[in-house]
């Protein structure tokens, strides 16, 4: 809303975004973010703003109020149903789930993505990461699950003391009661989850979803067959993957060895 409010106001003035940024010294691409909610007003922005556009403290007063989210907006309602979530499971096949990442991990994660991210957004993100895992210690507590492929834990992210604090951090996550982290075994020749990783949610109002992510692609399913489907994928996977004392007991083994 901000962002429209802005775009109101410059559009009025008869400025472009360009035009704008050069009044108020900041780059049009910075001017054309904040516009499309995709990064806060930073330093002086607003005020500066609100004065060449003439607003008479518009965008300063909505201002005072703005809050940000380094979440996609697209995937705040999921967010948002599962810090509330019954059930929430996952199945990864090459990176350590969100859910269950350090800061540091995360922090490897995101400074070695593609396209480059500022410190900020990197912060930002990082951030929103760590109070999604909130949820691993609500009360009431919900039924987690994860599954996941063996090279999940052996890829050395972040260098070997970040690879073994991460390794450590699942290990202790994986005796708490409400949690159920199984590993794929290597061994296995096939699986039911080979077409890739997803979430599943059910929500405090036993709605069933489902989050997928690819390459930067990302969608929610909300629909039948194919939620259907993919909960009863989830539920073949973990008659696969070895069951919870032998994965600890994989992880244990990967800890030593590192």
């Amino acid at each position: 809303m901000f962002g429209a409010l802005l775009r109101h106001y410059r559009e009025r003035a008869g400025l472009s975004q360009e035009g704008l940024g050069l009044r108020i010294g900041f780059s049009k691409s910075q001017v054309a973010m904040v516009e499309r909610g995709e990064r806060p007003p930073k330093g002086d922005f607003t005020l500066q703003a609100d004065a060449a556009l003439g607003a008479d403290g518009a965008l300063t007063a909505a201002a005072v109020k703005l809050t940000f989210s380094h979440l996609a907006s697209w995937f705040e309602p999921f967010a948002e149903e599962e810090l509330k979530a019954r059930t929430r499971y996952e199945y990864e096949t090459h990176v350590m789930p969100g859910m269950l990442q350090t800061e540091a991990y995360a922090r490897a994660i995101f400074n070695g993505g593609y396209p480059t991210l500022d410190d900020e957004e990197i912060e930002g993100r990082i951030a929103a990461r760590m109070a999604r895992q909130q949820l691993l210690t609500r009360v009431p507590p919900p039924d987690i699950s994860f599954i996941l492929e063996l090279s999940v834990l052996t890829r050395p992210i972040g260098g070997r003391e970040v690879h073994r604090e991460q390794v450590q951090h699942i290990l202790d996550i994986s005796r708490l009661r409400h949690v159920h982290l199984q590993v794929m075994s290597p061994q296995r020749e096939s699986h039911a989850g080979l077409s890739g990783s997803f979430v599943l949610l059910e929500t405090d109002a036993r709605r069933r979803l489902a989050y997928l992510e690819v390459q930067g692609t990302n969608y929610l399913v909300r629909e039948e067959p194919q939620l259907g489907a993919l909960f009863g994928r989830y539920g073949i996977l973990r008659t696969q993957a070895l069951n919870a004392e032998e994965s600890q007991q994989l992880i244990e083994q990967v800890l030593e060895d590192l």
